[in-house]
């Protein structure tokens, strides 16, 4: 948001770990933190790609009326996070 000026979409959420290439690494504790995002009434939650099969195996209820997105580069998640394109600079 410091670059583009503008503010990411409200109730949204990012975990992960990103590299200086832009890589975005997979997280544990994935089941705790889908629970503390349904409890800070999040609506968007992005992950990394690597835990897509961990949020398949959470119960239906825990994910009931959560938007996940799952990721593996940075250039996935502006997209996501941001209402407008992502600017120039790039993670080579």
């Amino acid at each position: 948001s410091a670059l583009t000026g503008q503010k990411p979409k409200g109730a949204l959420s990012m975990t992960g770990e990103i590299t200086l290439t832009g890589l975005i690494l997979g997280i544990g504790g994935v089941k705790e933190k889908v629970v503390a995002a349904r409890r800070a009434e999040l609506q968007t939650l992005i992950f990394p790609k690597e835990n897509e099969r961990d949020v398949e195996e959470l119960s239906d209820y825990i994910k009931e009326g959560l938007e996940f997105h799952f990721v593996t580069h940075y250039d996935e998640v502006f997209p996501i996070a941001f209402s407008i394109k992502q600017p120039s600079a790039t993670f080579e």
